[in-house]
């Protein structure tokens, strides 16, 4: 990956909706030896993918939360089952299997604190393997980023 490869991929992180043609421009390269760089950062899994990132708040998803879950029985297959779980949760938007005083962390966007209640009924009580959990309502944003320094 040379200069011209992390400048496109600068680029796209920060607006994916140029076109070939601008992006070729600002890298001084010729259309077709842009686009042919970018299905090659593409095939190499370099970029995953493109998406539209949506404004929580104008989508009706304007409360974030983190959520840390201690689980009662450890190992990889209680880990998984729980994961399985939380993978089924529109609300959850990042899910880590994590180090230290608990196992997982969880960031929702929710619509209301009535989505959040309903969620805690089907994740963290009865038969879900979780001991404990800890929610941290976010109040204040200081940033929020999806760029990957290349």
């Amino acid at each position: 990956m040379d200069k011209i490869d992390r400048t496109i991929l600068n680029l796209l992180q920060h607006n994916a909706t140029l076109t070939n043609v601008e992006m070729a421009d600002k890298v001084g390269l010729s259309p077709s030896s842009c686009l042919r760089r970018v299905q090659r950062l593409t095939k190499s899994g370099i970029i995953d993918r493109i998406v539209a990132i949506l404004n929580p708040a104008k989508a009706g998803r304007g409360i974030k939360a983190l959520v840390s879950v201690e689980l009662k029985l450890h190992g990889e297959q209680h880990m998984r089952r729980f994961l399985d779980l939380v993978k089924a949760e529109e609300a959850i938007t990042h899910a880590y299997a994590i180090t230290g005083d608990m196992d997982v962390m969880l960031m929702l966007r929710l619509s209301d604190m009535e989505e959040f209640d309903t969620l805690c009924d089907r994740l963290f009580r009865d038969q879900t393997n979780v001991a404990r959990f800890v929610t941290m309502v976010v109040i204040k944003t200081a940033k929020e980023d999806t760029a990957i320094r290349v």
